[in-house]
């Protein structure tokens, strides 16, 4: 064994991070940080296109305004894409994680400092590209630590989780509270501080990650980087251009993005399927991916409605009245992640003691979804009325929300990894987020169809369409379960 194997083989069996490698810790930092500046600046973001300039906001339709939401989202899981190939091919997990960090913390500067919208659109952009660069390889960096039968992975997995939930928790009660308090401006300037914390505490401690996490798993040839530079500007021009002559135009945004993330994905699974380099039980595992994809879709397209219907609704419909003093809209964003830093320990410890007796992972994929459904039924009973609707009933509907999450999203992550053919370890991962990417977008253009004064049709179909998703891959679950090829 060299010494680099022993190394690694040391820091795996490593529990000094709460029974998990101790190395997990920096990886817990930077995304917590990088959530609480992801979330805090989305808790505050609709509302600011949406509000009237008296308000501070820039008094787009709010149709529109979705539809950015769900567009701007959409595009954060889909540049996942852009950073697993720069992973894969051109500097390895490790530094792509570094640099897109940073990426992110120009965009919330850009978010805090540039007026209207174009503070919106250069903020949104390099969040966007940056925030995908970090998703993906920091789940990567995560699955790197463990071997793929090491029975702590879900719950190491449920413990990062934990530490995405406590950004998400911190980050909109900050930003709202200034907003409401300042002004939007000083609200974007807080995710801005917050990523730069989390960027300085991963650069003192970067150096601890396993040296295989700088290795590039399949290098670009040098003589192809000139075409692939050309093929970049090519893209960029197009953009450029039909934008120019409103082809991309806001309004067509979340359609847009919903269009590229299908094609996207289809072509993924195809490049996977027909690489030679991939085996019989490689193969296999990715065909077990397929319903679980198509599920995660569902999913997050009624999950991420938190950003835009739910965010409508505590603005319009909730009471935010708290002893006289009304709370900001955002904070109804951290409610979640409460239930989630909670509960996530639960689920964890749950796994681990269930050991190989746990629902397999398609089983938990479906319950996850019909019990997503479920969640928007939940909104039926509640009151109608402007600014009416008790906050502990909205509440009680998030926890709903994360109960499905977690038997859900944590497990995804790692699924993913464990499935993933050895030659697209982290673009399998992209795979993954793409499926995020689509219900993220659609989740924006879904948003178009609510109407705050007939609510029941919305809440009753998506709802449905979500059950009926669940119970189907629950019912298949074995035939899932055994193209899995032995891991789960």
């Amino acid at each position: 064994m060299t010494d680099q194997q022993l190394k690694t083989s040391e820091d795996r069996s490593d529990r000094s991070f709460f029974g998990q490698p101790g190395v997990l810790a920096n990886l817990f930092g930077v995304e917590l940080w990088e959530r609480f500046s992801f979330y805090g600046m989305q808790g505050i973001l609709l509302i600011y296109l949406y509000y009237s300039a008296a308000k501070g906001g820039l008094g787009i339709d709010e149709t529109v305004a979705t539809g950015i939401v769900g567009a701007y989202g959409g595009g954060v899981y889909l540049s996942t894409i852009l950073g697993a190939w720069l992973a894969d091919r051109l500097i390895g997990p490790e530094r792509t994680l570094f640099y897109a960090a940073i990426c992110v913390m120009l965009g919330h500067i850009a978010l805090a400092v540039l007026p209207g919208l174009t503070g919106v659109g250069v903020g949104l952009v390099l969040i966007a590209l940056g925030s995908g660069g970090v998703k993906a390889n920091a789940t990567s960096l995560v699955g790197s630590l463990y071997d793929e039968h090491d029975t702590r992975r879900d719950a190491g997995f449920s413990l990062f989780y934990m530490g995405i939930n406590i950004g998400a928790l911190l980050g909109p009660l900050l930003t709202g509270l200034l907003q409401k308090e300042a002004g939007f401006h000083w609200g974007f300037g807080a995710a801005a501080v917050g990523m730069a914390i989390g960027l300085a505490q991963y650069a003192a401690f970067r150096g601890r990650l396993p040296e295989e996490t700088n290795e590039v798993a399949n290098p670009l040839p040098a003589d192809r980087r000139l075409a692939y530079a050309g093929g970049a500007v090519v893209v960029l021009a197009l953009v450029a251009v039909l934008t120019w002559v409103d082809v991309i135009t806001a309004d067509r945004l979340s359609n847009i993005v919903i269009g590229i993330s299908l094609v996207a994905a289809i072509a993924y699974f195809a490049v996977i399927l027909a690489d030679k380099q991939v085996t019989g039980v490689e193969r296999s595992r990715i065909f077990a991916f397929i319903p679980l994809f198509i599920c995660n879709v569902v999913f997050w397209s009624l999950y991420q409605q938190q950003f835009t219907v739910v965010t409508i609704y505590a603005d319009k419909r909730l009471d935010r009245n708290l002893f006289g003093w009304e709370m900001p809209v955002s904070w109804v964003q951290s409610i979640n992640p409460v239930f989630i830093i909670v509960l996530a320990g639960v689920f964890a410890a749950l796994w681990t003691r269930l050991g190989d007796r746990q629902p397999v992972t398609p089983f938990k994929f479906g319950a996850g979804t019909a019990l997503m459904g479920v969640a928007f039924f939940c909104f039926l009973p509640m009151p109608g009325g402007e600014n009416t609707a008790p906050l502990l009933g909205l509440a009680g509907i998030l926890l709903v929300f994360t109960l499905a999450e977690l038997l859900i999203s944590p497990v995804g992550l790692s699924a993913t990894t464990k499935l993933a053919p050895k030659k697209f370890r982290t673009q399998m991962v992209a795979l993954y987020f793409l499926s995020i990417a689509l219900g993220t977008a659609l989740a924006g253009t879904l948003a178009g169809f609510y109407d705050e004064n007939n609510e029941a049709p919305f809440f009753i179909w998506i709802g449905l369409a979500s059950v009926v998703t669940g119970v189907v891959v629950m019912l298949a679950s074995k035939p899932i379960h055994r193209l899995m090829a032995g891991v789960d």
